[in-house]
């Protein structure tokens, strides 16, 4: 059974968008980039402590799970505007380029976390031949 999400036109430019909208989840905003030897995924992440982010990668998927919790002072009497976003949030997103799982960093600075996914080398790889083993006897 198909469901009408399964045929959003403008997931490709906004993702699932339904998913954002019927979802207890946010998300943050991300830019994903090349660079010659690497891809670049960035989230913004203003408010949010690295112990409350999971960052995994399963085949070509890099996930960043995560929490903030929402923050009012102490002293606040009444709310009268709440735009920031907390709770829960996910990013998965799927890298089309082949990459090192091994060497996968992640860091956090100035509320924006960087995940860098070391490309995979390409073109010919020249192979060794080991020499010949000579018997005694």
């Amino acid at each position: 059974m198909s469901t009408s999400r399964d045929h959003d036109p403008l997931a490709p430019w906004f993702g699932r968008l339904s998913e954002q909208i019927g979802s207890d989840r946010w998300q943050p905003a991300a830019d994903v980039y090349e660079t010659e030897g690497s891809i670049v995924v960035r989230l913004e992440l203003a408010g949010v402590r690295s112990a409350e982010i999971a960052v995994t990668v399963d085949g070509d998927i890099l996930r960043i799970r995560g929490v903030r919790r929402p923050r009012v002072d102490d002293d606040a009497q009444r709310l009268h505007q709440m735009e920031i976003a907390s709770g829960p949030f996910e990013r998965a997103i799927r890298i089309g380029i082949p990459f090192e799982r091994e060497r996968v960093t992640a860091s956090l600075e100035e509320g924006l976390l960087r995940v860098v996914l070391p490309k995979k080398p390409s073109g010919p790889r020249r192979i060794g031949i080991e020499p010949e083993r000579r018997s005694t006897g």
